[in-house]
């Protein structure tokens, strides 16, 4: 039984990521999430009894993952490696939906959250961030980069990729993305020849 259950609640997870990324989190009701996941409003509420803010944190922490799960396996062959899989991942999802989707973590993030209190899904945003700017420091600092330095360029790469991710959508481009990509190789061979 639960082996039947693990693929709806993915499925789900994951529709709701794709909802996200395309319109935003305030703009998404957790009926449509269901809805555009194919699944029944019953069984989204069965695993997300705590309602959108649950099911959006769940999306985030997937797409975390996903994305964390490819840079893992690009790391291995090194940082520019690592970093041309990791635009060219984000340059697909652009492509392939038309400059509708971007990145769910993101679209997290620039939610204004209440004045009073961190909701779990912008909490979920910080770690995603966090954890991919880890990877790439690490292979920074793997492949000769300063430590101080390794950090900073992370953070870089993660912010550059996000933002350019938004322009593409904006633009309907992918040209900034690809602009992007020559100066962050750039700087990523600059900081592992050292």
């Amino acid at each position: 039984m639960a082996e039947r259950r693990t693929p709806s609640r993915e499925r789900i997870v994951a529709g709701a990521a794709d909802m996200i990324s395309r319109r935003g989190l305030s703009a998404t009701s957790i009926r449509e999430m269901a809805k555009h996941a194919k699944a029944p409003l019953g069984s989204t509420y069965h695993y997300f009894p705590e309602g959108k803010q649950q099911l959006a944190t769940e999306a985030v922490r997937y797409t975390g993952e996903w994305v964390a799960r490819s840079l893992r396996k690009e790391l291995e062959s090194g940082p520019v490696e690592g970093l041309r899989a990791f635009l060219a991942l984000w340059r697909k999802i652009v492509v392939e939906s038309d400059f509708h989707a971007g990145c769910p973590v993101l679209a997290v993030a620039v939610e204004e959250p209440p004045a009073d209190e961190v909701p779990p899904a912008l909490a979920a945003a910080a770690d995603v961030f966090a954890q991919w700017e880890t990877l790439l420091a690490a292979s920074l600092r793997e492949h000769g980069a300063e430590a101080e330095q390794a950090a900073q360029l992370a953070t870089l790469v993660v912010a550059a990729v996000e933002g350019t991710v938004a322009m593409c959508r904006a633009k309907r481009s992918a040209q900034p993305l690809d602009d992007t990509a020559e100066q962050l190789r750039a700087l990523v061979v600059g900081a592992i020849k050292r």
